[in-house]
């Protein structure tokens, strides 16, 4: 049996100054951001307008998974994509 990656998926709006990616610059508004651990080391987040269908790589990704794990990773990306400021996936 395979075990399915783990992934999280959560809408948010973005803070004054928006969350950085590599693909576009600063994205604002209202996003949706997905953290991703497809190899069970290394976390990928990736955002987009919600509603949209181009998804960006959040800057700062691929990122090892902290000891406390992909949850407290993808909760944290949530946090700093609220707090704005051209947010970057947290290390």
């Amino acid at each position: 049996m395979t075990q399915r990656p783990e992934r999280y998926l959560d809408k948010v709006t973005a803070g004054p100054g928006g969350v950085m990616t590599d693909d576009v610059g600063v994205i604002t508004g209202d996003l949706t951001i997905v953290t991703a651990c497809p190899d069970g080391r290394r976390a990928d987040v990736s955002v987009q307008y919600t509603g949209a269908e181009e998804w960006y790589t959040m800057t700062g990704s691929p990122v090892p998974v902290p000891p406390t794990g992909l949850r407290a990773l993808h909760d944290a990306v949530l946090a700093a994509a609220r707090a704005g400021g051209g947010a970057e996936v947290p290390r």
